[in-house]
């Protein structure tokens, strides 16, 4: 497996995608007007609880207030779930909250006060004792090795919190892993100090940027270079790869060619079509993805793909293309929650094993965490994968002013049976001499061509002149109706 990383930067903006094998995986986007808070830290203060939810508000000085619920309450000596939402904050509190999950759409913040500090390393969990290792270590005597070095440096300094190893801590030796435990020790103590010298709302440790949250969380022994086209990033970059990841200063290197390094690896083209509904597959299949606010939905298509032998080889063969495609679709355009996927219908229940087992193979490369169920008796595969921040079509788009957001508008022969229900209405509610209709062009159009002699039986039967004038900033859905 070939990997790299690009990182482009511009004053406004910081993009990060993950090529591997020459193929566009992953695309992460940060503005400077709109930081991801994940990983934040913040004193706030409780501004109204909610026992029925068994939940809180908290003012950390955002534009909405932020949610925490009662399970992601933790005490000072002990774990606290179980407990009621009213017997652990109140009205008033104040409190020190880490941002998990960046404010989506129209909810705010969510929190937890089980605040975690990550390395290159390890992660480290100031308000708990506890040592673990990442589960995509596999190797049973590395894991029994890492868990031992945790173990004796809690012991060490009891009271101190607990650690666990990330997926880039296998192998890495002894002095290495204490380290960086000592480091970001160290790094929380400053953090509780201002905590505890400053009863002010607001931040107090904010994560690192992105190019540099990159090279800390993206980068893998795969990763073959990390291209950045900035050259003051590049400064950035290699002091903190010197002090924190050594092995990867090598890797790094300053882009300063003419062409835009995004677009001399198509990465700008894969934004474009991971902004569309369909994706083509080579095979002639496709995909349609619908992200709503409940649920991602992905309907698996045959299209023209016909096959060779028979339907049901047809079928799953198009499964497992579409297998592969979902997983990288999924990180490509950061879909999270709840995703429903309808794979065409398979009889052979083999065939459905290897295509969910191609599902999950697909899926170990990413680095959110993923769920995912048997074949429902509907055919259909529910799957979860976490998401802690906005989708890349929410970063990148708005809803259409023209139909809000739902995807189609009226068509122009439905706002013309609609202005003459408006035209009867006003008619009969007012004495006026002529009526003037403003539309959009082409409502005008259908109603001087195909709706003439309606609208002329109109004007007969209301008694009044009707005349109609072109609006070029309507859209095919508005229009006014005017008194004269």
């Amino acid at each position: 497996m070939s990997e790299e990383i690009l990182i482009n930067v511009t004053p406004p903006e910081t993009r990060v995608a993950v090529v591997e094998n020459g193929v566009v995986q992953e695309i992460i986007i940060e503005r400077a007007e709109r930081c991801g808070l994940v990983g934040n830290i913040y004193r706030g203060r409780i501004c109204r609880v909610l026992p029925g939810m068994q939940a809180a508000f908290v003012d950390i000085g955002l534009e909405r207030a932020a949610f925490l619920h009662a399970s992601d309450i933790v005490s000072a000596d002990s774990d606290s779930r179980g407990e009621q939402i009213t017997e652990l904050v109140k009205e008033g509190d104040g409190i020190v909250v880490q941002v998990v999950k960046d404010p989506l759409g129209t909810k705010g913040a969510r929190l937890t006060t089980n605040i975690s500090i990550a390395s290159r390393y390890l992660v480290f969990m100031p308000r708990l004792a506890n040592t673990g290792v990442s589960q995509k270590i596999e190797g049973d005597d590395e894991r029994k090795r890492l868990r031992e070095i945790l173990q004796r440096y809690v012991d060490e300094h009891e009271g101190g919190g607990g650690f666990i190893a990330r997926t880039a801590a296998e192998a890495v030796d002894d002095e290495a892993l204490c380290r960086d435990m000592a480091f970001l020790a160290k790094l929380w103590r400053g953090i509780k100090d201002r905590c505890d010298n400053s009863d002010a709302i607001g931040l107090i440790h904010d994560d690192l940027p992105l190019a540099l949250r990159a090279l800390r969380d993206l980068v893998t022994p795969e990763v073959e270079r990390i291209r950045i086209d900035s050259r003051a990033t590049v400064d950035k970059a290699r002091p903190f790869a010197s002090k924190y990841i050594p092995e990867i200063v090598e890797r790094i290197e300053n882009y300063a060619g003419e062409r835009p390094l995004f677009d001399l690896y198509g990465v700008e083209d894969e934004i474009l079509k991971a902004l569309q509904r369909k994706v083509a597959l080579k095979s002639g299949g496709h995909l349609v993805i619908d992200q709503t606010e409940a649920m991602t939905t992905i309907d698996v298509n045959t299209g023209a793909f016909v096959g060779h032998r028979n339907l049901e080889e047809t079928i799953f063969k198009t499964n497992l293309e579409a297998a592969q495609a979902i997983c990288r679709q999924l990180r490509l355009r950061n879909l999270g929650g709840i995703i429903i996927i309808d794979f065409i219908d398979m009889t052979d229940d083999e065939h459905k094993r290897q295509v969910l087992r191609a599902l999950e193979k697909c899926l170990a490369r990413d680095h959110a965490k993923t769920h995912i169920t048997e074949v429902s008796a509907l055919g259909l595969v529910e799957m979860t994968r976490k998401r802690t921040r906005e989708s890349l079509e929410h970063v990148l788009c708005e809803p259409c002013p023209c139909c809000h957001g739902r995807g189609s508008i009226k068509t122009a022969e439905t706002t013309c049976y609609e202005i003459f229900r408006e035209i009867l209405r006003e008619a009969r509610q007012f004495e006026v001499e002529t009526l003037m209709v403003l539309a959009s062009q082409e409502v005008v159009d259908r109603l001087l061509d195909e709706e003439s002699s309606h609208l002329a039986e109109l004007e007969e039967f209301i008694g009044k002149p009707i005349r109609l004038q072109a609006e070029a900033l309507y859209t095919q859905e508005q229009y006014d109706v005017v008194l004269i």
